[in-house]
């Protein structure tokens, strides 16, 4: 994995200022990323390894296809109608954005000059100094918290849950619009104490407009088996309309837009 492209402190640039990335592909009229229709950029590169990614392919910066901020902005204004009439703009996802910060902010600098809504779908995995040198070109945060016990977060992604705890307070702190994301997994992040956990620190915060409870699907499991990884959960199934309706009410009876 490129930890320098991760972790660098200079912008990814040529020396007459072009601002260099790795993405894995765009989507031109997602509707799930975000209000209104989206503009949905793919980055690669993850230091995560959440056993249920749908995105497998994306965790290494280098197997993404090297493009400029120019280019990629040239091509969400093509969709600068579609988006406008939603109430919609531009979501920069992964993998994980952060991990390339100097990238996905010059595209979010560009959309914002342009009056585009950005959006950025983050894990929150980063040092604080280098979300908070891309957060003042980012209209709305998408937060995957993946689970709130320690112990279980780490189970499921592999990593602490420190720095992602550490950007939603720090996300709260400047007031910045937040939409957290759940993924229930039966038997991985569905114990009642878990949910209790984070709906509670949640609940601490006066940013969060809604929190979105995603049940667990195997729609990238194919993608596991071409790479030839282990998939884990493939004896694992979506939980139960029961099972999701109670995690909503955990959510809710705190006061949170659970959806």
């Amino acid at each position: 994995m490129t930890n320098a492209i991760a972790h660098s402190s200079q912008p990814f640039s040529e020396p007459h200022g072009t601002v260099y990335g790795h993405i894995h592909s765009f989507e031109s009229c997602g509707t799930v990323d975000g209000p209104g229709i989206r503009f949905v950029v793919f980055t690669t590169g993850c230091p995560l390894r959440c056993q249920y990614c749908s995105n497998p392919d994306c965790r290494y910066v280098e197997d993404g296809r090297r493009v400029t901020a120019d280019e990629v902005v040239a091509e969400v204004k093509k969709y600068t109608t579609y988006m406008r009439a939603s109430g919609g703009g531009v979501t920069i996802t992964g993998g994980e954005p952060l991990y390339q910060p100097h990238f996905v902010a010059e595209v979010f600098r560009q959309c914002k000059a342009a009056g585009i809504h950005t959006t950025l779908d983050t894990s929150g995995y980063a040092d604080l100094f280098i979300a908070k040198a891309v957060l003042p070109f980012v209209d709305l945060v998408l937060l995957d918290i993946k689970s709130f016990i320690p112990e279980t977060f780490e189970e499921v992604t592999g990593i602490k849950i420190d720095r992602t705890l550490a950007l939603a307070r720090y996300l709260n702190e400047i007031g910045k619009p937040a939409w957290v994301r759940f993924v229930l997994v039966p038997g991985l992040s569905s114990d009642r104490a878990n949910i209790e956990g984070l709906a509670d620190f949640l609940a601490s915060l006066t940013n969060v407009e809604r929190v979105e409870v995603l049940p667990f699907h195997k729609m990238g499991e194919y993608k596991w088996e071409q790479l030839g990884y282990d998939y884990t959960l493939k004896d694992t199934q979506p939980p139960p309309p029961e099972m999701v309706q109670e995690t909503l009410e955990i959510f809710r009876s705190r006061g949170l837009t659970a959806i």
